[in-house]
């Protein structure tokens, strides 16, 4: 196709030919040996050794949606990198996050920030909410090969929906198969802990302030007890990424923001280190 283009000067005809809005669809016709999930790995003995981002967590609120990554990522038991990010916005109105084999889900993400740009500009109207779940859904089934042989990546998706006027929030397993959560998630190695945190400090009509708070107590929970994860890194000023959507559309929390709450978490564990506690009754 490349070498169509260079020795005519123009596109070629797969390009001004009638299709599928999906940018993956037309992937898979006219070049799919660049789609990741379709690249021939030869036969490994043992576990692949990559680095691996671990826990995301998300939770609604009155309004929207946190979303929330801490910064580690390991290669065994080895800390590969303590600044990795692993929130990332997949269009105005919905974000990804991502657990598993780091450098495959960044290239997911990329591909799916794609698609659904793609999207938009042959249909002049953006994917429902719903079907962006769906289309990622199906980008993650693609890689089940990869995942059999230990390079797994098993992202959490959440948006604002706009048609029912709240956020949402999506898990997947490493088939694609997909499940919407209802208030709060957690996926990761630290995932257990951390819900285990949301499960006792969530409250439906949080603020968006709060929610943050929230995710951020449920994630220093899973720094406590998994040793992937990373919780706020006082000393290094690295900061778990925290990102909201609601109906004005995705913001990141600027450092100063998330490191005013990270200290306050900080110092209330000062006095309570294993956090805050839910009322016995």
């Amino acid at each position: 196709m490349e070498a169509e283009i260079r020795s005519t000067g123009r596109l070629p005809a797969a390009f001004l030919t009638p299709g599928s809005s999906s940018f993956m669809d037309f992937m898979s016709t006219h070049a799919p040996e660049q789609l990741p999930g379709n690249r021939s790995l030869p036969p490994v003995e043992g576990a692949v050794q990559a680095p691996h981002g671990t826990t995301i967590v998300a939770a609604t609120f009155a309004g929207g949606v946190v979303l929330a990554g801490d910064r580690r990522a390991t290669m065994g038991n080895v800390i590969a990198q303590r600044d990795v990010e692993k929130v990332f916005p997949a269009d105005e109105y919905s974000a990804v996050g991502i657990a598993g084999t780091a450098g495959l889900a960044v290239e997911m993400v990329k591909l799916f920030q794609l698609e659904l740009e793609h999207f938009e500009k042959v249909e002049g109207s953006t994917l429902s909410l719903e079907g962006k779940a769906n289309r990622l859904s199906t980008m993650i089934r693609s890689n089940l090969g990869m995942a059999l042989q230990g390079l797994a990546v098993v992202p959490m998706f959440a948006g604002y929906d706009v048609d029912r006027d709240r956020g949402r929030i999506f898990s997947y397993d490493v088939t694609g198969g997909r499940s919407e959560e209802y208030g709060f998630a957690g996926v990761g190695s630290g995932s257990v802990f951390a819900r285990g945190a949301l499960k006792k400090l969530y409250r439906e009509e949080m603020t968006e302030e709060q929610a943050a708070t929230v995710v951020l107590q449920a994630l220093y929970d899973a720094a406590d007890d998994d040793s992937a994860t990373g919780g706020p890194d006082m000393t290094r000023r690295i900061y778990p990424i925290v990102a909201t959507i609601t109906q004005d559309g995705y913001r990141r929390l600027g450092e100063d923001e998330v490191s005013g709450l990270a200290q306050a978490v900080y110092d209330g564990r000062l006095q309570q280190p294993n956090g805050p506690q839910a009322p016995a009754s």
